[in-house]
């Protein structure tokens, strides 16, 4: 398997267009592409497009990345990576959080991130190429290890007939998948933003397909809720 080369960025390469923001060449050409890639498809979008978005010559994006797909790759991986970084901080927590609690916050803390996410690239997840290019192998790796992580809790909190019915990864893979409807629900409206209360109810949904009962859920969510800012960079409205 080939490894992906990762470029770097000098100092004074020239621009058609003089950068005035605090945003590197880099962020601004993954936010440039986002944009392409999800309004107009990302076959139809090309690099020499996106450069010109930015406002550089084409030679300076291949700079920073070999092409396309290495930009689509990247855009991928910061729709999941924010979760995977939190995994770990969520499972130290227990004890004295209950898996019930951990299981909960780490869909909010998903849903959360799939609906802050730029210009909802996660409907990017199915394009053909995603599935088999050695340049997503990375983004992949980790879509995989979240789903795991699902698996994990679920595993610890489904009941007896659920266990009985369904093997641990399709929990996990089926956990996913629901947190993962909020990629629809932005594609049906770009300008929607996901309320609170939609993402406690997914977040409900989920331990309820594991078959916890509703006294545990309830005793979960307002913990989960209560430690939801401690994971993200911003504030949640408290329940109305």
């Amino acid at each position: 398997m080939g490894h992906m080369t990762t470029r770097r960025s000098r100092p004074g390469r020239p621009r058609h267009v003089p950068d005035s923001s605090t945003t590197s060449p880099r962020d601004q050409i993954l936010d440039a592409a986002s944009r392409l890639f999800v309004s107009q498809g990302f076959a139809a979008t090309s690099t020499r497009e996106i450069a010109d978005m930015v406002g550089i010559r084409q030679a300076s994006l291949y700079y920073h990345f070999a092409g396309k797909d290495e930009i689509l790759a990247e855009l991928l991986r910061r729709s999941v990576r924010p979760t995977t970084d939190k995994v770990h901080e969520i499972l130290a927590q227990v004890p004295p959080l209950d898996y019930e609690t951990a299981l909960y916050l780490l869909v909010l803390v998903d849903v959360r991130t799939l609906a802050d996410v730029p210009h909802n690239v996660g409907m990017l997840y199915q394009l053909p190429d995603v599935a088999k290019c050695e340049v997503y192998d990375e983004f992949r790796t980790e879509h995989d290890e979240l789903s795991e992580h699902y698996a994990r809790l679920a595993g610890e909190v489904a009941s007896k007939t659920v266990r009985s019915a369904i093997s641990f990864k399709q929990l996990g893979d089926l956990l996913i998948q629901m947190v993962e409807a909020v990629i629809n629900m932005r594609t049906e409206n770009p300008n929607r933003r996901i309320p609170c209360s939609e993402a406690w109810a997914i977040a409900a949904s989920c331990l309820r397909i594991c078959g916890v009962d509703q006294a545990k859920i309830e005793a979960a969510a307002p913990i989960a809720i209560d430690l939801l800012p401690r994971f993200m960079e911003d504030k949640v409205a408290e329940p109305a």
